[in-house]
This record gives C-alpha cells, sequence and structure tokens, in this order.
C-alpha cells in the first residue's frame, strides 16, 4: 500500500492554516476532482477521497491535535468515515455547503449565491492617514429588467423540467463508484433549478440576467494597507432568485508618496542635514502627512541616527492608535568648498586630537604594525 502523503501537502495549506483555510482548500479540491466532472480521468477519484480524508481529520480540532502530534498514527481509522453505511442524504447534509457551487444537493430548496466582483483603487499615504471615500462606477450582471429574472417573456412562466420531475436533482448509479454507491447530481437538462423555460424574454434571451451600470460610494478606513481590499456585502452579482448577490472586493493600492514610506503602522522619512547642523544641533522643518513640522537636530548627531515625532504615523486599522514617525538623519557632505570654508576646516583638523577616539588610535595602530611587518619581512627576503 502506498504511504499516505501529508494531509496539510494534500490540501496545499500550512500547518498554522485557519478552519475556513482548510475548508476553502478543501472546496477547491473536490469540486476540482469531482468524478462526475472527470468521468475519463480515473485518478480524480482517488485524488477526491484523498482529500476528503485530508478534509475530516484537519476539520476536526481534536483529530488535528492528534494528527499535528504523532502523525498518521495518531488518527488510524478515524481519518475517514465509513461512508458506505452512511445515506446519500447524510453525505450532502455533510457537505452541502461544498456542492452548492456545483448545483448539488440544491434544487428547489438550494439557490446559489451571486458572483463575487473585483475593483481597484487608488490612494495617497494622506488618505491612508485620514481614510478615504471613492465611488465606482461598473457594469454586473443584474436581474432583467423585463422578465423580473425569470427568463421567460412577460406574460409567460417557467415550467417543470420532465426530466427530474421539477425536484432539481437526478439520481445515479455510478459515479463514486464503490465509496456511495449511488449519488445524486443536478439535473443535466434544467442545470437543477427544476424548471425550463418554455418563449424566452428577449432581451436576455432566457438568462434571466442583463448587463447594468452601478455606481457605489466605498468607504476605505484609516490605515488600510497597500493591496487590502474592502468588501461591500451585496454588490455583486445576482443569484438565483431568492438567493443572495455577490459581494463586491475592493482593492487598495497606496500611491508612493514622494518623502515618506511606510513601515507597519509608523512612517520612515530619510532627512539630510549639513554637518554643520549634525555637529552644532540646529532646528529644521520634517515632512509629516499632516504638513511640516519642526523638529530639534540634537549637538553631535550621527548620521543613520533615527529621531522619534511621536503619533505621526498612520492609525492601526483595528484599534485606530496612530504610530510614530521615524526620522533618519543623513550627513551631507559637501562636494565644494569655497576658500574661506576650506581654511576654516583646516583651522578646525589642526586642533582636532584624534587620539580621544579610541576606534581610530587602534585601526592606526593596527596599520602602522601591519606595514612595519611587512617591511621587515621583505628585508629578510633581501628586498
Amino acid at each position: 500500500m502506498p504511504e499516505k502523503r501529508d494531509y496539510y501537502e494534500v490540501l496545499e495549506v500550512s500547518k498554522t492554516a485557519t478552519p475556513d483555510e482548510i475548508k476553502k482548500s478543501y472546496r477547491r479540491r473536490a469540486l476540482k476532482y469531482h468524478p462526475d466532472r472527470n468521468q475519463d480521468d480515473p485518478e480524480a477519484e482517488v485524488k477526491f477521497k484523498e482529500a476528503a480524508e485530508a478534509y475530516e481529520v484537519l476539520s476536526d480540532p481534536s483529530k488535528r491535535q492528534r494528527y499535528d502530534q504523532f502523525g498518521h498514527a495518531g488518527v488510524g481509522s478515524e481519518a475517514m468515515h465509513d461512508f458506505s453505511h452512511m445515506g446519500v442524504d447524510d453525505i450532502f447534509s455533510m457537505f452541502g455547503d461544498l456542492f452548492a457551487g456545483m448545483g448539488m444537493g440544491g434544487g428547489r430548496g438550494g439557490r446559489s449565491r451571486g458572483a463575487d466582483l473585483q475593483a481597484q483603487v487608488e490612494i495617497s499615504l494622506a488618505e491612508v492617514g485620514a481614510g478615504a471615500e471613492r465611488t465606482l462606477e461598473f457594469r454586473r450582471n443584474d436581474f432583467c429588467d423585463d422578465c423580473g429574472g425569470n427568463g421567460a417573456a412577460p406574460g409567460s412562466d417557467r415550467r417543470s423540467c420532465p426530466t427530474c420531475g421539477g425536484y432539481g436533482q437526478v439520481e445515479q448509479a455510478s459515479g463514486f463508484g464503490a465509496l456511495f454507491g449511488r449519488m445524486i447530481t443536478a439535473c443535466p437538462n434544467c442545470k437543477g433549478k427544476g424548471t425550463l423555460v418554455v418563449d424566452p424574454c428577449k432581451r436576455c434571451r432566457g438568462t434571466g440576467r442583463h448587463p447594468q451600470k452601478r455606481a457605489v460610494t466605498i468607504q476605505i478606513p484609516a490605515g488600510i494597507h497597500d493591496g487590502q481590499a474592502v468588501r461591500v456585502r451585496g454588490e455583486g452579482e445576482a443569484g438565483e432568485p431568492g438567493a443572495s448577490r455577490g459581494d463586491l472586493h475592493c482593492y487598495v493600492r497606496v500611491a508612493q508618496h514622494p518623502f515618506l514610506e511606510r513601515h507597519h503602522n509608523d512612517l520612515v522619512c530619510r532627512l539630510p542635514i549639513s554637518f554643520t547642523q549634525a555637529a552644532l544641533g540646529g532646528k529644521v522643518e520634517v515632512p509629516t502627512l499632516d504638513g511640516r513640522v519642526v523638529m530639534t537636530i540634537p549637538r553631535g548627531t550621527q548620521t543613520g541616527q533615527v529621531l522619534r515625532l511621536a503619533n505621526q504615523g498612520v492609525p492601526d486599522i483595528r484599534t485606530g492608535r496612530p504610530g510614530d514617525e521615524l526620522v533618519q538623519v543623513v550627513v551631507e557632505i559637501p562636494k565644494k568648498l569655497s576658500s574661506r570654508q576650506e581654511e576654516l576646516l583646516r583651522e578646525f583638523a589642526e586642533s582636532e586630537d584624534v587620539s580621544v577616539l579610541p576606534e581610530s588610535k587602534g585601526f592606526f595602530d593596527k596599520l602602522v604594525d601591519y606595514f612595519s611587518g611587512d617591511d621587515a619581512d621583505q628585508q629578510k627576503e633581501g628586498r
């Protein structure tokens, strides 16, 4: 018997995955490898069972804990239910939310939710600090105005499907093979709806949907990060009649600021100052999201030193607590000097006592020793 694969590897999730992430990953694989969708691929049923086994363990907190600690030996025969002794209705009630998108287990009672939509907006870093508002205009498939989403021409109605008798499902003796013995799938004639359009609506051609323009105002919270999305419930496309709409996911892109860079909830600013300001101290203007503020440069500031402006960062998206602005000082050395400036610097250099810097003294002492030893070696070699 082949060795079992790691359950996390089967579902392609990390060991720290949340229950929702595990469920979503299993759903994707259940839909992808469903035997009804892969009737010419015998490996699909194997992969489907493998994914179901992994989900059975990782979706149960106690089983997952034992599996994390002891591996496959920790769950043993509990890793998979004996589906052969379960009724079909029990099976689909267990996985009903997974198969809803396939039109299975739904019929008249289960209605497919509308599709989600995606959009993207760009905001400035200042708007990250204060929050923003954007109005989006887009097109979405909405209920047809002429037929109200029914799909039938005005004055006509849908009729019960003769294949499934209006139930929306049919029973098949194949599909899962020995695992289930029988299965229920969406009716291929009515696609699980239970009814058929006899006289289709001319505007939507019987689909019940028609592209419509839509404008939505999006409230973007302060502190949002680049790449995060704002979800607007119910602004996606229409689902089946009686089902909820999908959602609109608006992804936010933050434009680059000319002076500030975000690091978590702090802002970083690289501030160039002169070497005289660094040595003697002074006051300089620093850009912030709220404008310019005056900051004091302490005497003896070194290049790379970081000064902090409290509460000048961006707010945390959950708590609203603001970060700080971190000002990294960069001491600029002039490339050209006037004759007077050079004269003053030479006078200053003459007054310096470089021996007070032990690091410098140690370096030059080592340098002298190094070259003295090199000279001695050359003399020994007769050079």
